[in-house]
Parts: C-alpha cells; structure tokens; sequence
C-alpha cells in the first residue's frame, strides 16, 4: 500500500489543523493505519492509531483529548484532526499502516510509511 500525508501547514498555538492520509494499492480497510511524528535529532514518536474498521482508535498520552483519528474506508483515507495545538506538537507527521488481523490498544510497528507533512505551531 501506497500513503500520501497532506495537509502540513503553519498554525498558532492553540489553534487546529487537520492532516490526511490517502492511500491506494492494496485494500486499506485491511491495514490498521496510525501516526507517527518526529522533530529533526530526535527519534519519531508514535501518537496514534485506529482500527481497520475505525471502532478503535489509541492514542500517545501527549495528545489524548486533543488529537483524533478518523478514517473513510470507502475513500481510502485517514485523518488526524488535531486541536489546542502547542508548539511542542511540532514536527514532521507521518502516517504509517500495519496488516495486523487484531485490533491492539498501543503503537504499531508499520510495514509502510508515508511522506512526512510538517505542522509548524507557533506561539
């Protein structure tokens, strides 16, 4: 499976952003999907995840009440909508897809990644 993040952009703190994920190739209803982020000298942090079905999402504790992931299987995409931004949510996000056949309430280890979309928060 093939993913494309869009939706990078420059925001104030407090502000929202939502970035998506679209995917082609293989089914993508098959693929638990999640993101990842990562600023430059620093390892990429998971932040969430949802289920094949998106019944089930799991999310970084640095961002639970204020991220939420959604997706359309019918249009091959996943969401992250992101709110209350702090500067410290910025970094380059990645979206990521496992072909996991269980739903698991942590981070995955992707088998395929995506382009990163930079979010830059500013104060």
């Amino acid at each position: 499976v093939q993913l494309q993040a869009s939706g990078g952009g420059l925001v104030q703190a407090g502000g929202s952003l939502r970035l998506s994920c679209a995917a082609s190739g293989r089914t993508f209803s098959s693929y638990t999907t999640g993101w990842f982020r990562q600023v430059p000298g620093k390892e990429r942090e998971f932040v969430g995840t949802i289920s094949r079905s998106g019944t089930s999402t799991y999310y970084a504790d640095s961002v639970k009440g204020r991220f939420t992931i959604s997706r359309d299987n019918a249009k091959n995409t996943v969401y992250l909508q992101m709110n209350n931004l702090k500067e410290e949510d910025t970094a380059v996000y990645y979206c990521a897809a496992a072909p996991l056949t269980y739903w698991y309430s942590g981070p995955i280890s992707p088998a395929y990644w995506g382009q990163g979309t930079l979010v830059t928060v500013s104060s």
